[in-house]
Order: structure tokens, then C-alpha cells, then sequence
């Protein structure tokens, strides 16, 4: 009898999420998706060829449209529908029909996804053959001091600590997050960026702005005045730098795959070289007996 799969991780609350970005104000903290916009701009200007379905599958609105606009690469894309995906990407169906879309990019949305490889393979569904697929997220190593100063409070206050950031993907996993999901031509790369605030209540009201403070699943204590304060006290200790500031760590993974198309380049089958590695960058070959000796 076959085993039923098992579901994935409840990591998010989606209602939750869904009322942090109901009260966002991301244009009073929208340099990361400015820096994330342009940068899949960018792609799409070293790609000469045209995209004439695009979709913005990204949770904020802005910033690619504006970045898009005033890049070569306009002329190229066509009008760019908005798809505002549901809280928890990949558990609904973004309404996309299947292989209608040449080009679908998500900025800063897809680390809320609880079903990360089903919602990379829903938007693979929805790309024509050799249609684009350009995304960032939030990796591993964002936040990572405010992350250990809240939980290092929280157990000196109270003798435990839950967690208050959320956990991220790992920047090395994304070539094979985009196969696993059918995508060819995958491409993974990190971006780590280090923004400077006053004090560690300045970086939460820019969370709070982005509509990225924590929306992690089941009960949540809220945080009292004294571990707050301690933390802040722990944040400017161990991270202060010479004029006061505090510094903050995003780091952002950057995805780029295609939908499979028989035009793209696919590795030859194992043994059908003409010619030997050796020869070809012309060096003598050795070799390693069993024994280890080499001749």
C-alpha cells in the first residue's frame, strides 16, 4: 500500500501574515526591494529576447514596474499583470493559467512559504516552455543578530525563549529548490547586505514597515518592555560600532530558472567526449594504480 506524502511543516500563520502586510507602509523602508528590483531588471537586460506575458507574482507592489520602466529592457516585456499571491505562496492557486506566462517574477515573498518547493512548482506550471522564472528571498543569515539578542534576553527574563525571527532558507539550497521543482537552467546566488540603524527599535519599525516582523504559527507571547530593553542593551554591546549605530544583516537569494524547452543546451551522456580532458587543455594525464602509485 503506498504511502500518503507527508505535508509539510506549518511554519507560518497565514492570517497573521496576511495582517502584517495589511498594515506595511513600505514606502517609508523600501530600499530592499528597490536593490531586488533592480536587480531582476538587470537580468532582464542581459536577456535579448522578448517576454511578452509577464507577471509580478511579488506580496508589495512597486518597485519592478518602476525599475522596469526605466530600463532597456522595457521595450521587450510586455504590459506586466499583478498577482498579488495569498499570504501562505503556493497553498491557493495564484490564477495563472498553465504554460500562459513568458516571465513571472516574485521579490521578497516567497520566504512566507510554508510549501517552498510547491510554490515554486505551481509558478513552473505557469510558465510557457522556456518561459522565465526571476525571484529573491530572504536567506539564512538575515537578521542574525537581532535574532540571537531576542532569544538571549528572553531566557535571562523569563528561563525560556521562543522563537521571534523567522527561520529562512539556505542561500545553497536554491539551484536545487529550482530543480526539484522542474525548473532547467537554475541559477542560485547570495547577495549579503548590512544596513546601519541608531538602535535596535529603528530596524523593527522598518520591519514593521516592510511588513516583515514575525508572522510564525501558533501561540505568541508578546515581548515585555524589560526584554525588549534588554535586548536592545545586548544588541548595542555586542554589535555597536564606533559612532553608536548598530549594523543589521539581510542576506537575499537570488533565483533564476526556465521552464524546460527542447532549444535549451542539456549536458552530453557520459562517455560521448571526442576528446580526451587531458588533450584538451594540454597537460600529460596521470593516473593512480590501486596501490596508489602513480605513473
Amino acid at each position: 500500500m503506498p504511502t500518503a506524502p507527508v505535508p509539510p511543516p506549518v511554519l507560518f500563520d497565514a492570517r497573521r501574515r496576511a495582517a502584517r502586510l495589511a498594515r506595511a507602509r513600505p514606502e517609508r523602508a523600501d530600499f530592499l526591494r528597490r536593490r531586488v528590483a533592480e536587480d531582476a531588471v538587470e537580468s532582464l537586460e542581459a536577456i535579448l529576447r522578448d517576454f511578452p506575458a509577464a507577471v509580478d507574482a511579488s506580496a508589495l507592489p512597486g518597485p519592478f514596474a518602476e525599475a522596469l520602466a526605466g530600463s532597456d529592457a522595457a521595450a521587450r516585456v510586455g504590459p506586466v499583470r499583478r498577482v498579488r499571491p495569498s499570504a501562505d505562496p503556493g497553498a491557493e492557486s495564484m490564477g495563472i493559467e498553465s504554460a500562459s506566462t513568458d516571465l513571472i517574477v516574485s521579490l521578497l515573498t516567497l520566504h512566507w512559504a510554508n510549501d517552498l518547493p510547491g510554490a515554486l512548482a505551481q509558478i513552473r506550471r505557469a510558465l510557457k516552455p522556456d518561459g522565465l522564472f526571476l525571484a529573491a528571498l530572504f536567506g539564512a543569515g538575515t537578521l542574525k543578530e537581532l535574532r540571537g539578542v531576542l532569544t538571549e534576553a528572553e531566557l535571562e527574563v523569563r528561563g525560556g525563549a521562543q522563537a521571534r525571527v523567522s527561520p529562512f532558507a539556505d542561500g545553497y539550497d536554491g539551484a536545487g529548490l529550482l530543480q526539484r521543482a522542474g525548473f532547467a537552467l537554475p541559477v542560485s546566488d547570495v547577495d549579503r547586505i548590512t544596513v546601519r540603524y541608531p538602535d535596535m527599535f529603528a530596524l523593527i519599525r522598518d520591519l514593521r514597515a516592510m511588513g516583515e516582523t514575525s508572522a510564525l504559527a501558533g501561540p505568541v507571547r508578546p515581548l515585555s518592555r524589560e526584554i525588549a530593553a534588554r535586548a536592545a542593551q545586548l544588541y548595542a554591546e555586542r554589535y555597536g560600532q564606533a559612532d553608536g549605530r548598530i549594523p543589521a544583516t539581510f542576506e537575499i537569494i537570488r533565483l533564476a530558472g526556465w521552464a524546460p524547452h527542447e532549444s535549451q543546451p542539456r549536458p552530453l551522456p557520459r562517455g560521448s567526449a571526442k576528446v580526451r580532458l587531458a588533450d584538451a587543455l594540454g597537460v600529460r594525464e596521470i593516473n593512480a594504480g590501486p596501490d596508489g602509485t602513480v605513473s
